[in-house]
């Protein structure tokens, strides 16, 4: 495998690399959650070189928005946006897919003017968050609803797929925790119940594709292996609930890391890269997208000897929308690395965007 190669999903979808750009919020939408001229400049700026773009996330619910000036796919109104932004990646060679959120207990009260809602009321250990209250049998079914219209706007939109978010400590890696869940209905208490909720949706979204899309259109899940929290998701929890993904139908899997190769957080003494023990339990049934401090040739051709046929980059086509290209050609010396004010126009980095993580951009590489 090579980063220029060609990739098909199993529905006929294909990509014209094996690089694509990593969810990340900008907050460059309009203060509605509509698509902005900002958004539209940014997505078009790294569309021309990667195979498939995942944009940063948009939410369901009013009651689970983590950021402010994020995407909103409440109503039918996010329709005419999203379109635009669809095309734009398109239009440019690259596959356009939505990711998809709900916050849970990690939203602030003021972002949503409300009490945050969780599996459970159990505040989550970070010093920013707030108490939630638990949510209603009928509030998790409606939630399940509303994953499932955002994924019916994202399709009336003409994307290429939606990826669920359930990682970062959001809602449905809070229904898989055992720290986040201690439910004693159907969606808790038991592993199995803990996964039901990310299992049912896949399954009902995958019939609402079947039913709807007129075009390969995929479905993906973004996971965090570990919780650092006791009690928390093991390995041994992520690679259940893997496999039930896989059961039920997903197109691929998106492991969320800060390193490729990154070993247990928490078995310190276990050296061993969680990734391939991933790929050990999906056996290629699935592609899996990898991430995380991925910069080089080396990084690249580490990864797809791995049998890993996608990765995931973020920073990099912050800083280089030409990255793909420049690695591919052996152009590695010629890779921008370090943000300047005086790239911000060229790069087409929202202003709001540089001001929140100015020192991100100009960190270490």
């Amino acid at each position: 495998m090579k980063l220029t190669d060609a990739f098909t999903f199993d529905n006929g979808l294909t990509l014209k690399n094996r690089v694509v750009m990593a969810p990340m919020t900008i907050g460059a939408c309009k203060a509605d959650g509509k698509v902005s001229q900002d958004d539209i400049s940014y997505y078009a700026k790294r569309a021309e070189h990667v195979g498939m773009i995942i944009t940063g996330c948009a939410c369901i619910d009013p009651l689970g928005e983590a950021f402010e000036n994020s995407y909103r796919v409440f109503d039918e109104s996010c329709i005419p946006g999203l379109s635009q932004l669809a095309q734009t990646i398109q239009h440019k060679g690259a596959k356009a897919i939505l990711q998809i959120y709900h916050g849970g207990r990690m939203v602030f009260p003021d972002v949503i003017k409300s009490t945050p809602v969780a599996p459970s009321a159990i505040k989550a250990p970070r010093n920013f968050t707030a108490q939630p209250r638990a949510l209603s049998a009928k509030e998790v079914d409606d939630l399940m609803q509303k994953f499932l219209n955002a994924i019916h706007y994202a399709i009336q939109a003409g994307f290429d797929g939606v990826e669920l978010h359930g990682a970062n400590t959001y809602l449905l890696q809070q229904f898989v925790s055992p720290h986040s869940n201690r439910r004693r209905d159907k969606w808790g208490g038991s592993a199995n119940n803990r996964m039901r909720f990310s299992k049912t949706l896949v399954k009902k979204a995958k019939k609402l594709i079947a039913d709807e899309a007129t075009k390969p259109f995929i479905l993906g899940y973004r996971f965090s292996p570990e919780e650092i929290e006791e009690p928390g998701i093991t390995l041994h929890d992520t690679l259940q609930l893997l496999e039930q993904l896989i059961i039920h139908g997903i197109d691929y899997l998106h492991i969320s890391s800060s390193h490729v190769w990154r070993s247990s957080i928490r078995y310190t003494d276990n050296n061993e890269p969680i990734i391939e023990k991933i790929v050990q339990k999906i056996n290629q049934r699935v592609p899996l997208i990898a991430v995380g401090d991925i910069h080089t040739k080396d990084d690249v051709n580490r990864i797809m000897d791995a049998n890993i046929p996608l990765f995931a980059l973020g920073k990099a086509l912050l800083l280089d929308p030409e990255w793909p290209v420049k690695i591919a050609n052996d152009r590695q010396d010629e890779i921008i690395t370090i943000y300047r004010d005086e790239l911000q126009h060229h790069l087409a980095l929202p202003s709001r965007f540089v001001q929140d993580l100015r020192g991100y951009l100009e960190g270490d590489y």
